[in-house]
């Protein structure tokens, strides 16, 4: 049994209602003697202390591989959180599990789907993407010949912006990327297969079509994240789809063509297809689930909530994830979303109890720091390389699943959809049974 195991049950005792004693045992509220000995406790800590591994790194020769130097060289700290992210990823490779990648922040603009996403996606690696707006309108600049570039950061905006230089922190790109950029997504969302209602994975599917197309047209080197997810069949999630240029400008062409315009987002039925995604992929093949986490934000609780969705809402069992690897910045104990660890994500139902206790790791870093050496890393070992899913093609299966899953459940949801005014306050906590007399 692992360290963590140990602590785990540790924690379990406290949890369950037990006290810990001075000399380290555990004394139950309801009873009146010690129940677990202190030197039981002390005798498994020990145990599982001689067994961890050791921090005794080998000089760097410089003719490691990327992967030889995470396993041999990250023993503490931030280090030792990136090299069990690798050990993570590499298992949710090994275990066939579906990995869904979040993406949030800049990442588009800093590259990062070019030096890492894309090929994670050639590679079979990433099953379904859930990212924001923004990521994939920045992810069509190059595509149409423009250019970013590094700039410096303390130059001042003011001149930035009298220069008509648009930028995100140490990145920057003419004003006229923008307008450029715009015009592409209006002429494309003007297109007879975009008026209708649909869902993001949709909406992204069409859009990675067409760009794909004008990608040949260009003869592009370096195609979009867009059209490579379309490629490989990738679904593409947006949780804020109406925060972000793409969705700006179908609002612009709704103001201009009115009734012509007939293009929309299902809301209701996006959610669902999360929730149908993560249910098809928890009964059909592997049965394995592992999310990488970059950044937070939207899209990491857009992803997430489909387990709640599926267990708090729908009455239909889950245990959430099997890994959990996350990459942001933010401190753990803010109650911020973006920081919100495996751990507490378990309390909600999103992260299954194996992931908390040993497949889980929460890397206090910034993702472009660490990200492109995991992404080296992982594809030096070409063992773990494997066909894609193409989860894109079996999106309505996994919808018309679920909602036979529901229906099973309609006669007890039915419960759920009325409520009465309690008659008193409720209590602060669970109510206590009445003692017998």
């Amino acid at each position: 049994m692992p360290f963590s195991d140990a602590a785990g049950l540790w924690f379990g005792f406290v949890q369950a209602g037990y006290e810990v004693l001075p000399d380290g045992s555990f004394f139950s509220c309801s009873h009146s003697k010690p129940t677990v000995s202190t030197e039981g406790m002390k005798k498994n800590l020990k145990a599982q202390y001689e067994a961890a591994r050791l921090v005794d790194p080998q000089p760097i020769t410089g003719k490691e591989s990327t992967a030889q130097l995470l396993e041999q060289a990250f023993g503490a700290y931030v280090g030792r959180q990136e090299r069990i992210a690798f050990e993570l990823m590499q298992r949710s490779l090994q275990e066939e599990a579906a990995v869904f990648l979040t993406l949030s922040g800049a990442m588009t603009p800093a590259g990062l789907h070019q030096s890492c996403l894309i090929p994670l996606v050639e590679s079979g690696a990433i099953s379904v993407l859930t990212t924001t707006g923004a990521n994939l309108y920045h992810d069509a600049h190059r595509v149409i010949g423009h250019a970013i570039r590094e700039v410096n950061p303390n130059a001042g905006d003011l001149q930035f912006r009298l220069s008509r230089i648009i930028r995100i922190y140490d990145l920057g790109f003419w004003e006229e990327v923008l307008t450029d950029t715009d015009k592409l997504f209006s002429a494309l969302l003007m297109r007879p297969e975009f008026q209708r209602k649909m869902t993001t994975p949709e909406f992204h599917f069409l859009l990675g079509k067409a760009m794909a197309s004008i990608e040949r047209q260009l003869r592009v080197k370096q195609p979009s994240l867009l059209s490579t997810c379309y490629q490989h069949a990738v679904p593409i999630f947006v949780g804020a789809v109406q925060d972000g240029s793409i969705f700006l400008n179908a609002v612009k062409l709704k103001r201009l063509l009115k009734e012509a315009f007939t293009f929309e987002i299902d809301i209701l039925e996006d959610v669902f297809a999360m929730a149908a995604m993560q249910y098809h992929c928890r009964t059909q093949g592997s049965q394995r689930m592992a999310i990488w986490i970059l950044g937070g934000g939207v899209p990491k609780n857009y992803t997430l909530q489909g387990e709640p969705l599926l267990d708090q809402i729908f009455h239909i069992p889950t245990d959430g994830f099997d890994i959990d690897v996350q990459f942001c910045v933010d401190p753990v104990d803010n109650g911020a979303l973006s920081s919100c660890p495996a751990g507490e994500g378990h309390t909600w139902g999103k992260v299954s109890m194996e992931a908390v206790e040993g497949g889980s790791v929460y890397v206090h870093t910034d993702v472009t720091a660490v990200f492109p050496w995991l992404t080296h890393a992982l594809l030096s070992k070409r063992h773990l390389r494997r066909k894609p899913m193409r989860l894109m093609e079996q999106m309505d299966k996994a919808v018309a699943s679920l909602d036979m899953a529901v229906r099973r459940r309609k006669k007890l949801l039915q419960n759920s959809l009325s409520w009465e005014m309690p008659k008193k306050k409720p209590a602060a906590g669970p109510s206590k049974p009445k003692k017998k007399a």
